[in-house]
């Protein structure tokens, strides 16, 4: 069973950035296998996928973190990262990475979560 770990989150003021994290770790094929995505959730709204890495390295952004936010993984680490800049106060939520299998289709684990919070 994968088990994640995301960490990095905090509170920043617009404009600032922020770097997570997110360690796999359990039974797992290898980290390298894995597409990995990473989902974001504010309140009252729904879950929306932010970033996704697949096996190949192939990137993909929701329009809205484009040219901001860079995801990235190191498989000797088994680490997920999420490089976000020039925060704005819409990317408040908390954020997730999941490991996805089947073409990034049937996500099999998911992280506890970690906060991200961006004041004006």
């Amino acid at each position: 069973q994968v088990h994640l770990v995301e960490s990095g989150g905090g509170s920043v003021q617009a404009g600032g950035s922020l770097r997570l994290s997110c360690v796999a770790s359990g039974y797992m094929y290898s980290y390298s296998t894995y597409c990995m995505r990473w989902f974001r959730q504010a309140p009252g709204k729904e879950r929306e996928g932010v970033a996704l890495i697949d096996s190949d390295g192939r990137l993909s952004y929701a329009d809205s973190v484009e040219g901001r936010f860079t995801v990235s993984k190191d498989n000797a680490k088994n680490t997920l990262y999420l490089q976000m800049n020039s925060l704005k106060p819409e990317d408040t939520a908390m954020y997730y990475c999941a490991a996805l299998r089947r073409g990034c289709t049937l996500a099999i684990a998911w992280g506890q979560g970690t906060q991200v919070t961006v004041s004006s």
